[in-house]
């Protein structure tokens, strides 16, 4: 009898732990909560699973800080280095959210919008993944494989991973003359220079400077006559066969001037697209910028581009 009711226990016990094993895992993220001035974290089996934002919306002016102070918080949480480029990555609809901050987008809905940086990015009780190992180290392997490739005459942006292209953007590049640029102090020629090279710096809030007269401005004129504050977007340094020329990737507020030869040698994007690239082109990034006027169209169809620098006749 007492064998019995001692083995009657034992089975009661196996049933309870299974039970409250199953309970633990169907609460999914919500197993314990820790509040913070402006996120709730929530945790999972004592591995980060989200952070949902409590207090306060997140606009443009404030990103940059905000993703600051969640990759210095929580670095020493994960296994692997944080940084804002894998943690942007791991939630992609931020890339989208910020692409749709772009003044022309905007316009195409009706909606003027004359200074960008009060645009909201993130809304009260938004919800941010931290990736875990396994999702850390894929994207960090995309960007060990990625390159950025320029081809002047052609007027394109290619992202490639590996050997796929996953984005192709319209820019614009440099102007086939000579100036004097007062930044520079001296005679500068505008074109666009060739090279292998890798992205080594990012400014996140530039200052917008004409070269000419080496004027800072802040607000610039659209396309369609109308004056807004100036938007902030990161420019991407290039270095260039070992030389940090000042050549940069930066987006333009004139769209009308992509696909053209207009700029004092830097390359330009719409708004948009600049957010995209600036989350594909973490620091070291490997970047070709080519003269290539021999080239296959989407049709499959060999075409000779326009030699815009006149480079055959030299």
């Amino acid at each position: 009898m007492k064998k019995f009711v001692l083995l009657f226990y034992v089975f009661a016990a196996l049933l309870l732990i299974v039970f409250a094993s199953a309970c633990f895992e169907n609460s999914g993220a919500k197993t314990l909560t820790k509040k913070t001035n402006n996120i709730n974290q929530v945790y999972h089996k004592d591995s980060l699973v989200n952070l949902v934002l409590l207090k306060k919306e997140i606009t443009v002016e404030n990103y940059f800080q905000f993703l600051d102070s969640l990759v210095n918080k929580y670095d020493s949480l994960t296994s692997y280095k944080l940084s804002e480029h894998l943690l942007v990555r791991a939630n992609p609809w931020i890339i989208d959210t910020l692409q749709n901050t772009d003044y022309y987008r905007r316009i195409a809905q009706d909606s003027f919008v004359y200074n960008q940086k009060k645009m909201i990015v993130f809304a009260k009780g938004a919800t941010l993944v931290i990736p875990d190992s396994i999702l850390a180290e894929k994207i960090q392997n995309s960007f060990n494989t990625t390159l950025i490739d320029v081809n002047i005459p052609e007027f394109k942006l290619r992202i490639y991973e590996a050997n796929n292209i996953l984005y192709d953007f319209p820019v614009r590049v440099g102007r086939d003359e000579k100036a004097y640029l007062e930044m520079s102090g001296r005679i500068q020629d505008l074109k666009t220079k060739t090279g292998k090279g890798r992205i080594v710096n990012h400014v996140r809030n530039p200052r917008y400077v004409n070269p000419v007269n080496n004027h800072e401005y802040f607000v610039t004129k659209r396309d369609d006559e109308r004056v807004t504050k100036l938007p902030q977007i990161p420019f991407v340094e290039t270095e260039i066969n070992g030389v940090r020329n000042g050549q940069l990737i930066h987006p333009t507020t004139n769209a009308v001037t992509l696909g053209k030869a207009y700029s004092n040698g830097c390359i330009g994007t719409s708004e948009a697209d600049a957010w995209v690239i600036y989350y594909f082109a973490p620091l070291e990034t490997k970047i070709e910028i080519r003269y290539d006027l021999n080239v296959v169209n989407k049709e499959g169809d060999s075409i000779i581009l326009k030699d815009i620098y006149s480079k055959k006749e030299k």
